[in-house]
């Protein structure tokens, strides 16, 4: 992996130093900052490859930091890794349902975040260079047009594959109905949310075939993603 540009947004010190630490050792170029609103100056300057964003700092919290970078051109598709302390599942979804890809809970060890960020990033690689894309047993192949799961062939239309696609770009990324009709079908105002139901309904149901296990998570009151541990 060519060298990647990691934007650290902690407030902790002896934590960024740690975390600058290992990330510098596996050759990545690492900006450092304490604050919301300088970290938001920084990305527009300089887009980051990744970043890397406490939910309790100083000032602007890092949850109103995730929605600001996902509202900016320049960083609408670099993906975002939450540091927190919080553990519940709401804190997780909000989170997500935010923008952030992945989200790491406190205490963790800085080898295993470091690896959760080259798993991100082997996975927005292939997914902009429009190569195979992988999630367990599932793979699809972008060029080719095809789906397998454990192997076989799914057929998909047209619509369920752009959907899975979306979520194969974005694994463990909850997104509501809305935002799927946004990426999915475009701005299209004749579309209503319920039809999202209806394409979710019918990929499970090609996804789900022979007794496979159902990798695509409805969460209550949020929205869909696709399940990290599918």
């Amino acid at each position: 992996m060519s060298q990647a540009n990691l934007l650290l947004v902690e407030d902790d010190t002896a934590l960024s130093e740690l975390l600058t630490y290992h990330f510098e050792r596996e050759e990545f170029e690492v900006r450092h900052t304490v604050d919301g609103e300088e970290a938001l100056l920084l990305a527009r300057e300089t887009p980051p490859d990744i970043v890397i964003l406490d939910w309790m700092i100083e000032g602007l919290s890092g949850i109103e930091v995730c929605r600001r970078l996902r509202r900016m051109t320049e960083t609408a598709n670099v993906p975002i890794i939450m540091l927190t302390a919080r553990g519940e599942e709401e804190d997780r979804v909000r989170g997500l349902e935010t923008g952030a890809d992945d989200y790491v809970t406190k205490p963790f060890s800085p080898r295993e975040l470091v690896a959760r960020v080259g798993a991100v990033l082997r996975r927005v690689r292939p997914a902009l260079a429009g190569e195979t894309l992988k999630h367990g047993d599932l793979e699809m192949d972008t060029v080719a047009y095809k789906v397998r799961r454990e192997g076989k062939v799914i057929p998909l239309g047209p619509t369920e594959f752009r959907l899975l696609r979306h979520f194969l770009e974005h694994p463990s990324r909850v997104f509501s109905r809305e935002r799927l009709l946004d990426a999915v079908w475009g701005q299209d105002t004749d579309i209503e949310p319920r039809t999202v139901d209806v394409h979710i309904r019918r990929l499970r149901k090609a996804l789900n075939k022979d007794g496979r296990s159902d990798i695509i998570r409805t969460v209550r009151s949020a929205g869909y993603s696709l399940d990290t541990d599918g």
